[in-house]
């Protein structure tokens, strides 16, 4: 380090311009998606809007079942490289086909058991389908282990710009709901073939992959403490969408979508802070633990405030952003928006303690934050909505997410120092927003 900068050279060089790529990726989706969002909501209408989220949010719970935490232990096979890539990657995608499949007849069958009507079950079980073409995720692990994202990522823009293509053609020819879900679940497809694409383009022929038994064995042991931690966090951060459809209705959850719209944009900042920070604190932590803890103090205090100033923002402002982006039909959104627009403030919160746990190497205990994150939001949701509504979904969903990345952390021994550092933060880190230039 000199003159305060850090000098990246080769392997550093490399990553800095995976991380270039994944956030030029995420910006490209996040606003297409965002802009596509609203041409659909206004074109759909409430009900079918709320209606369409309620059957997405509904499919993706079943994902982390067939994802099982593969993803993780497939790309720490792939970058240690003791057994052949093409046996990891194509017992990984055998196994997530399998479970795949499994979780579709699962989503069907629990959705008859709930009493849904025969046209939400069929949206659901045509949508479920992506569950199998997300299996070729495997291969944007394996670009993940060599530290190549450029190539997946033009894959993902390639989908998004083709899938709002698709999107606007049926907009304009007038096609119901059952097409726009149809086509939602068609970008997996497309996602799919970019990533077969790249793969057959810099790898080779997909047919080189190998099934193992014995080694599927091992993958699945490996994973299986991670899809408990994945579970609890796809629960309490997707779950609040499908208890909403089940016990408030479907146009509730339409509400409750075009405010999560925004604040799905708004969350881009902190994640993105932590992304730029995360290089810097790991060299600082092998340098110099005091001056380590001093940056990482100051990445947190700046990092929270901001968002908090944002959040409150767009909570002064969340009717005319509802009215003029969504439109009149979608103004009860704003109410809502006003109290979810503080997720982001506790998402970075949450966030900077993550990076603390990442850095440090303290992983061994983030199940326990999850499962209270989990519980918060079920046990809250359950007791809360049906007395209040989708608003109740919004200040649980805060709730949960402060109860995982935060009040955890006073429970846990070995995080207790992180929960004075956010303490410290909330109360006092407001005096160095002044500073923000000095943080990098």
């Amino acid at each position: 380090m000199s003159n305060g900068r850090i000098n990246l050279s080769g392997n550093k060089k490399k990553i800095v311009s995976n991380l270039v790529w994944a956030v030029s990726g995420k910006v490209v989706n996040l606003v297409g998606t965002f802009i596509l969002g609203i041409i659909v909501a206004r074109y759909l209408g409430v009900e079918q809007y709320g209606l369409m989220n309620y059957v997405i949010s509904y499919a993706f719970l079943f994902q982390t079942l067939a994802c099982f935490g593969l993803d993780s232990i497939e790309v720490r096979e792939e970058a240690v490289g003791k057994v052949s890539f093409t046996t990891i990657i194509g017992t990984a995608f055998w196994l997530k086909v399998i479970l795949g499949v499994v979780c579709i007849c699962l989503s069907i069958a629990t959705a008859i058991m709930l009493g849904e009507d025969s046209y939400t079950v069929w949206l659901i079980a045509m949508y479920s389908c992506y569950i199998v073409f997300n299996s070729f995720v495997v291969i944007r692990n394996y670009f993940t282990s060599l530290v190549q994202n450029k190539y997946i990522v033009l894959s993902e823009i390639f989908r998004t710009f083709v899938g709002i293509a698709i999107k606007l053609a049926m907009w304009a020819m007038g096609c119901s709901l059952e097409w726009f879900v149809a086509a939602f679940a068609f970008d997996y497809v497309l996602l799919a073939g970019g990533y077969i694409s790249s793969y057959r383009h810099k790898i080779g022929s997909l047919r080189d992959w190998k099934f193992s038994a014995s080694y599927a064995r091992f993958m699945l042991k490996e994973s299986f403490p991670l899809l408990l931690t994945n579970a609890a966090v796809i629960i309490y951060q997707r779950i609040d969408q499908v208890m909403i459809g089940q016990m408030v209705g479907k146009a509730e959850v339409g509400y409750f979508s075009v405010a999560a719209r925004f604040v799905e944009v708004m969350i881009f900042i902190p994640a993105t802070l932590t992304h730029t920070i995360s290089p810097v604190l790991v060299q600082l932590l092998k340098q110099d633990r005091e001056v380590y803890k001093a940056k990482v103090q100051q990445f947190m205090n700046i990092s929270v405030w901001i968002c908090i100033l944002c959040s409150i923002f767009v909570s002064v402002i969340s009717y005319w952003v509802v009215l003029y982006t969504f439109g009149e039909m979608y103004l009860p959104a704003a109410a809502i928006l006003q109290v979810l627009s503080f997720k982001m403030a506790s998402v970075a919160l949450s966030q900077a303690g993550g990076t603390m746990v990442v850095v440090e190497r303290l992983q061994k205990w983030v199940f326990f934050r999850d499962i209270l994150g989990c519980v918060v939001c079920v046990v809250l949701n359950w007791l809360l909505l049906p007395r209040y509504g989708a608003i109740a979904a919004a200040f649980v969903a805060i709730a949960a997410n402060l109860a995982a990345g935060y009040i955890a952390d006073a429970f846990i021994p070995s995080y207790h120092h992180i929960f004075r550092q956010q303490t410290k933060a909330l109360l006092f880190g407001w005096r160095d927003l002044v500073h923000i230039r000095k943080l990098l």
